[in-house]
């Protein structure tokens, strides 16, 4: 596909990929923002290892949507969610929503975490650095469980509560779920140096 054709593709016929990029060094090889219309690959690259770091990042977080009770596995209705958290995003932002969420994911992705070592009969906490692929899974599933957690028994519909919650992680608020989530795991990575 030549490069005329990929400035004519536009996520659900509406939102362009130009000038969209990855400012964060650490994530470029980690997030995939090739144009597509319709973000739904249908699992073709679960066979290969590391493959899903070519999945497009919208399709991601569809993915982990359509994880939640509401969505049951409905990936459509995922799809339609997302749809209406973008349009939402672009009406109270007035920026191009792929972009909100590229930032947005910069924002909440953790830098350090602490695992378990357990030295002769002794556990204790030691810090250790994060993946560029699991700082990005851990972005996406924190902002899908803080909208999730915003719109659980309430009158709020789940892509109202999506669209608030990419706003908020991308302008670094710390009401925002994800980054409050973020800021947890790496106090407790501090502490534990």
């Amino acid at each position: 596909m030549s490069t005329a054709e990929e400035t004519k593709i536009k996520l659900f016929d509406k939102y362009t990929f130009d000038n969209v990029e990855v400012y964060s060094k650490s994530l470029q090889a980690a997030i995939s923002i090739k144009p597509i219309f319709v973000p739904h690959s249908a699992g073709r690259h679960e066979h290969w290892k590391f493959a899903k770091n070519k999945v497009n990042v919208i399709e991601r977080l569809i993915n982990h949507i359509a994880l939640t009770p509401k969505a049951g596995g409905k990936k459509y209705k995922a799809i339609n969610a997302v749809k209406a958290a973008f349009e939402l995003i672009n009406h109270k932002t007035g920026k191009n929503p792929i972009l909100v969420f590229i930032k947005a994911i910069e924002n909440a992705a953790p830098r350090e975490d602490t695992t378990r070592i357990s030295y002769g009969g002794i556990l204790y906490y030691q810090s250790v650095d994060i993946s560029p692929t699991r700082r990005v899974d851990l972005a996406i599933r924190n902002i899908v469980i803080g909208a999730r957690n915003n719109s659980f028994k309430s009158p709020r519909p789940f892509h109202e509560a999506l669209a608030d919650e990419i706003i908020d992680a991308s302008e670094n608020n710390p009401k925002s779920y994800a980054i409050a989530k973020r800021q947890e795991l790496e106090k407790h990575a501090e502490a534990s140096r």
